[in-house]
């Protein structure tokens, strides 16, 4: 039996961002007009982990997540690609009839840089005369441009938000991406320093891009969907000496003597943490109790920031 026919479109999709939304807005519309279904097909990991791998970028998403903000946007089935030497040796073509026709496809919708096939060697130009071949109509959509804190337009991409990201401009981040950042991971062991001056933290170790060096605003999300507002480290604790980066979060208004927390290990359980705002440098203080001080100090403006952005409209 033939499957039902479908609009496609095919890409990283990594980070879900305005210009991601905007393909899959135009994608939904298409496949309400023609009673068919809207499959993305999403590589993961980043094809250049196979390619390159010391140049692979680092996730915006991981794949659970990624497949929920997709459907979100009106995906109706989300497709892995998983990019194995056998799928990125196809040529455009062979690609085209593995992965596009097979799926009775009556468009395909992508933004003006796509690229597919053995070696990025299928361009827009390309899948319109294979899809004049294979039955499927080539829809390009434009690409949507952001607004920065300092009134810069930009367009939106993964890879300008991974370096806003990494330059610890969560707010600009979360701009072009059309909420906060996540950063999500598994608590491990750290060196318990934090919980002898007062800021239990936990140490994560992260599945998907953290920021810049610095002490930031968030809201984590344990296992069982409660969320707390957090103060969030990401650095080497210069402080304390410390050797290697961190990321580490302490939950406000929770102790590990809270009812809320009373369920959880003490390590090895899944923490999601948006990213909302950026606090200060991560600095050297003379004293630990000059550095406890300036944490109450931090904890204090956390509410404030997600207080801030919540009235702005930016964090639901």
């Amino acid at each position: 039996m033939p499957k039902r026919a479908s609009v496609i479109t095919i890409g990283n999709y990594d980070g879900c961002h305005l210009g991601h939304a905007q393909i899959l807005k135009q994608a939904r519309q298409l496949a309400d007009q023609n009673n068919a279904r809207l499959v993305v097909m999403s590589f993961f990991p980043h094809p250049a982990a196979v390619l390159r791998p010391d140049a692979a970028p680092a996730l915006l998403t991981e794949w659970d997540r990624r497949v929920l903000l997709l459907k979100g946007l009106g995906a109706d089935e989300v497709i892995k690609l998983e990019p194995t030497p056998e799928l990125l040796s196809l040529e455009p073509i062979e690609f085209a009839q593995q992965w596009i026709e097979a799926e009775s496809a009556t468009h395909v919708v992508e933004g003006p840089d796509f690229h597919f096939g053995k070696g990025r060697s299928g361009d827009l130009r390309v899948l319109r005369v294979i899809g004049e071949a294979l039955g499927f109509e080539v829809v390009e959509v434009a690409p949507v441009r952001g607004v920065l804190t300092d009134h810069t337009e930009v367009t939106a991409s993964s890879s300008l938000i991974r370096t806003l990201i990494k330059d610890g401009r969560v707010r600009d981040a979360a701009a072009l991406l059309g909420r906060p950042h996540q950063v999500t991971g598994k608590v491990v062991q750290g060196d318990r320093l934090g919980r002898q001056i007062g800021f239990p933290t936990a140490n994560v170790s992260c599945g998907t891009l953290t920021p810049g060096p610095g002490v930031y605003a968030g809201r984590a999300t344990l296992p069982d969907g409660l969320a707390l507002a957090a103060a969030i480290s990401m650095g080497s604790r210069p402080t304390v000496n410390g050797m290697e980066d961190r990321f580490e979060v302490h939950l406000l208004g929770a102790s590990n003597e809270d009812d809320r927390l009373a369920g959880l290990d003490e390590y090895g359980w899944q923490i999601s943490v948006d990213i909302v705002g950026r606090l200060r440098d991560q600095i050297k203080f003379g004293s630990v109790e000059e550095l406890t001080e300036q944490l109450r100090i931090d904890c204090s403006r956390v509410n404030d920031t997600l207080n801030r952005t919540i009235s702005a409209g930016a964090v639901s």
